[in-house]
């Protein structure tokens, strides 16, 4: 009976730890929704700054947004004839107006805005600093960062994977329905 305690002692330690280190080392690849896994995916979420005020004035249509769209310089783009800033703000109000649940709603100077701040960067393969060829690997990404009362809630990062940008706006929609599915 002496020689059991120490044996089981022993192994609930190693359970724990193992636990513990599994935890840790949790792939960076687990996503919080499907879409975020299509392609790779970064974000990041300010759990102390106020996410419900935030989609609570995307969802009553109180937001603006900002873009821009950075061809790439060294290689020819295929982006550049394809789609321009205005073009992709066109889809990113298509899709933003399916979320919208108060049409309503008046919306006062003095309420605080979402402010949806967003690029596109087209991946240039041709640039001499690309480090390895999983640098080439994807078309482009998009930068999506989504500011109330001038603070930073939340950000994502998501690749593109085809030349022709044909789901840049799949990847537009994900970054919207991620931001709404903070709540």
């Amino acid at each position: 009976m002496n020689k059991i305690l120490p044996i089981i002692l022993l192994l609930i330690m190693t359970f724990v730890a193992y636990g513990v280190y599994k935890q840790a080392n949790k792939s960076i690849k687990t996503k919080r929704i499907e879409c975020q896994s299509k392609t790779t995916t970064f974000e990041k979420i300010l759990i102390e700054e106020p996410i419900e005020e935030a989609i609570n004035a995307l969802k009553t249509n109180n937001y603006t947004f900002n873009s821009s769209i950075e061809y790439s310089k060294y290689m020819k783009s295929n982006l550049v004839s394809i789609l321009t800033k205005e073009q992709a703000d066109e889809k990113l109000e298509k899709i933003i107006k399916t979320y919208i649940i108060d049409t309503n709603t008046q919306i006062n100077s003095d309420d605080k805005k979402l402010l949806i701040d967003y690029y596109i960067y087209e991946n240039d393969k041709e640039d001499k600093g690309k480090k390895n060829n999983d640098a080439k690997s994807y078309a482009g990404y998009l930068l999506f960062e989504f500011k109330y009362n001038n603070k930073l809630v939340y950000k994502i990062q998501s690749d593109y994977m085809n030349l022709d940008g044909n789901d840049i706006e799949d990847r537009m929609t994900c970054a919207i329905k991620s931001f709404t599915s903070l709540n």
